[in-house]
């Protein structure tokens, strides 16, 4: 018969039904081939994101310390982000990526405090301050 039950008479298996054979989903080991598992050789801790985004803090706040207005002020600041973002270019690719995240998310903090000065400044004056 075509339904899954077998038997036919009044034996040892009659009326009994077998299930179709299923195909393990992965969800549970079968005991098959074991796949690799891959770790992160730096993962991203939070110790260093915090070390990257002192770093770039102080780095910042140094940078914009030299200019004497918002125009120089602007100027060191993206100058600075844009050192600070080659470097965390580089940690991504060679070094810690924790370090270059926090080193990534106070640079773009800073440049929005630096253009958040210069449209402020703009619109006081209501000429463009960087020429």
């Amino acid at each position: 018969m075509t339904n899954g039950w077998h038997g036919g008479g009044d034996g040892p298996g009659a009326g009994a039904f077998t299930p179709p054979p299923r195909t393990p989903s992965g969800l549970f080991p079968s005991g098959g081939p074991i796949r690799p598992s891959y770790r992160e050789p730096n993962p991203v801790t939070g110790g260093g994101v915090a070390i990257g985004a002192v770093v770039t803090f102080a780095w910042l706040l140094l940078f914009g310390l030299v200019g004497r207005d918002v125009p120089g002020y602007a100027w060191w600041t993206l100058l600075a982000g844009g050192l600070a973002w080659a470097a965390a270019a580089v940690l991504v690719r060679h070094g810690d990526r924790g370090v270059a995240t926090g080193v990534a998310i106070v640079t773009a903090g800073g440049w929005s405090i630096a253009a958040a000065i210069v449209a402020v400044r703009w619109a006081q004056a209501g000429e463009w301050p960087l020429w």
